[in-house]
């Protein structure tokens, strides 16, 4: 009992010994506030926060989610084409790939597609 104390106490003598070495030869400023303050996409972080932000912006980032998540489905059914060759299997994919056609001519008759500067 005596040799684990021993050791729990070298143990956090030597972790005091270098976590004040480490505060002593730091280079960090605490003084310095542009250092010290967050960045968060380049935005000011001293500036209002109720910034108006781009709608078309967030649509395209929608998108963008949709083609990641349709890309996710898609690999898989490219995968398995070679193992099932049923009916069933090339409806289910012709009716997904139809969907997300439909749905890229409503986006480009809405003109979500075209960037507005």
């Amino acid at each position: 009992m005596m040799n684990m104390m021993m050791m729990f106490s070298l143990f956090m003598l030597l972790s005091i010994i270098m976590i004040t070495i480490s505060f002593i030869i730091s280079k960090k400023k605490f003084l310095m506030t542009e250092k010290n303050s967050s960045f968060e996409c380049g935005f000011n972080p001293l500036s209002s926060p109720r910034t108006p932000f781009s709608m078309h912006f967030f649509l395209i980032t929608v998108l963008f989610l949709i083609f990641d998540i349709e890309i996710s489905i898609i690999i898989p059914f490219i995968i398995i084409i070679n193992y099932s060759m049923s009916m069933n299997f090339y409806l289910l994919f012709n009716l997904f790939m139809l969907i997300l056609i439909l749905g890229l001519f409503h986006e480009w008759k809405q003109n979500i597609l075209n960037w507005k500067i």
